[in-house]
């Protein structure tokens, strides 16, 4: 019984006593620790770990390749290229930076670019990036920039008839490098044309590279894909446009096209193989430029410029 009394009266407490000295760790709590980074590179947070997952995700996926199929991501690797991208304005959608990446004057840069833009921002760990990246040297900085959305042949038409203007259209017939596509668009924007067509296969698309070299052009001049080239030329014909093919051996010189001065459609081939079979007999003139300087050929931008210009001109 005495027993039980004295445990009834035992005093029992959970208070925690007074700790002496706390080693610095109040003094170093209140030090700062520099701007707090976004949501999805704080460890631990709901956003890192959805962007982790999406990571994963993205790297389980084959890398996809340049020109590849409708509703492929193209990825921009490098740190040199991806602040370039950024830069220049290419339509991007997220940025994957490497975890603990040793960060130098190019990831600030791409981070604080990405963040201005409303992008968003990935940390993953290298293997992943490696993996979605198929082992290319990212240097910890990789930028996913979403399928172009392409216009309808129909759509560069309209939008003249839409200002009142006669249509003056571009098509490339086997145009296999992006920046030859980029440097057309943007001939095409400076001269007042109405957009560019390529074929949906075989030839270079609106890629990252494309898009940079347009310096920012094609955001306002349309580019039209067409699965059949032949046909949409026949098309543009039936709605009253001329079709002027350039070719080396044309029979009419660039200063004798009146045609230049209505609506039309220009199309200009590779610089080695030229306009291919179907579509130069498609062609209502076959145009030459000449070139006094004894220069075979022009590559495609150029090529495209000086007659945008002469058609510019006539149209003045």
């Amino acid at each position: 019984m005495a027993g039980n009394s004295q445990r009834r009266n035992r005093r029992t407490s959970n208070k925690k006593g007074a700790t002496v000295g706390s080693g610095g760790q109040r003094r170093r709590g209140l030090e700062g620790k520099g701007p707090t980074p976004p949501a999805s590179m704080r460890k631990g947070h709901k956003k890192n770990r959805v962007a982790a997952s999406q990571a994963r995700q993205e790297a389980r996926r084959p890398a996809p390749r340049r020109g590849g199929p409708k509703g492929t991501n193209e990825l921009v690797v490098g740190r040199n290229s991806v602040v370039e991208a950024l830069r220049e304005g290419v339509p991007a959608n997220t940025l994957y930076v490497q975890q603990f990446v040793d960060s130098d004057e190019r990831v600030r840069e791409a981070i604080q670019l990405a963040t201005g833009k409303g992008l968003n921002l990935m940390e993953a760990p290298r293997p992943e990036l490696d993996r979605m990246t198929n082992g290319l040297n990212h240097q910890g900085l990789v930028l996913s920039v979403p399928p172009y959305d392409y216009a309808h042949p129909e759509d560069l038409t309209a939008a003249a008839a839409g200002n009142a203007e006669d249509p003056l259209i571009v098509a490339l017939d086997g145009i296999t490098d992006p920046r030859n596509l980029g440097a057309v668009v943007r001939s095409v924007s400076a001269f007042g044309g109405h957009g560019v067509v390529v074929p949906e296969r075989r030839a270079a698309g609106m890629t990252a590279s494309a898009w940079k070299t347009s310096a920012g052009t094609a955001a306002r001049t349309p580019v039209a894909r067409a699965t059949n080239m032949t046909r949409v030329l026949e098309a543009y014909q039936k709605e009253g446009l001329m079709v002027v093919g350039l070719a080396a051996d044309g029979e009419t010189e660039l200063h004798e096209l009146d045609a230049l001065e209505g609506p039309v459609v220009i199309v200009v081939g590779s610089e080695g193989k030229g306009l291919s079979r179907l579509v130069g007999e498609t062609c209502d003139f076959r145009v030459r430029i000449p070139m006094p300087g004894g220069a075979e050929s022009l590559n495609a931008g150029v090529a495209a410029g000086v007659v945008l210009y002469e058609a510019s001109r006539r149209r003045a």
